[in-house]
């Protein structure tokens, strides 16, 4: 058991829970889209309180779901045992995934690049689990490309970072994903407010591939 400590936020954790299931009214459609084709062995890096695994394919043989955070790991539990393919929940980090290189078909990533401590090790720990020309999946909020939007987002990323489980609103991560040897072969880019009353932020959702 790795040691998860400095992932736990209980308070944000038991919040987002809450929210999530509201906002995945609005969200479930990206989700679906994000995963759509997949198939084979996949690691969905920092899996939450699992609303991905109900829109997994059927072509999907299994779905690794790692989740540092005790509270929302529970969570993902609970749904993996109604989800459609097989997913196996195990505790863990981004930076260091418990698993040799080439093991995966797939890396999904949903709304967790944003807080992560440092994308780059991240996207090289992803790159190293997935095999030659496998796909990263990825759908996340990012800076806004505007720079009033934009500069705001950096003003209160230090609050909001601190409230949110360490979210920073304010990430490049197309570039980080382009930086971590991954090539985007594909990128849609809009705004999105996942429940009435919270920003609109720019969101990124696509693949890239590992073609080393």
């Amino acid at each position: 058991m790795p040691d998860l400590s400095k992932y736990q936020h209980p308070r944000f954790a038991r919040m987002y829970e809450r929210m999530s299931v509201e906002a995945d009214r609005s969200t479930a459609e990206l989700r679906r889209r994000l995963l759509a084709g997949l198939s084979g062995r996949v690691v969905e890096v920092g899996a939450g309180n699992g609303l991905n695994f109900p829109h997994y394919p059927a072509t999907v043989t299994e779905v690794v779901a790692v989740e540092p955070d005790d509270l929302l790991r529970a969570a993902a539990e609970r749904a993996a045992a109604t989800a459609p393919v097989r997913v196996v929940v195990v505790p863990g980090h981004a930076d260091a995934l418990p698993y040799d290189e080439d093991s995966f078909d797939a890396v999904v990533m949903s709304l967790v690049l944003c807080s992560v401590p440092d994308q780059r090790v991240t996207l090289v720990e992803a790159r190293r689990v997935l095999r030659p020309g496998g796909e990263l999946r990825f759908f996340e909020h990012v800076r806004s490309p505007g720079p009033v939007r934009g500069i705001l987002q950096d003003l209160i990323t230090p609050l909001w970072r601190l409230l949110a489980g360490g979210c920073r609103p304010n990430r490049d991560t197309a570039r980080a994903i382009s930086a971590g040897g991954l090539v985007i072969e594909e990128q849609e880019r809009f705004i999105h407010q996942p429940l009435a009353g919270s920003p609109k932020l720019t969101h990124i959702l696509g693949r890239a591939r590992n073609v080393a």
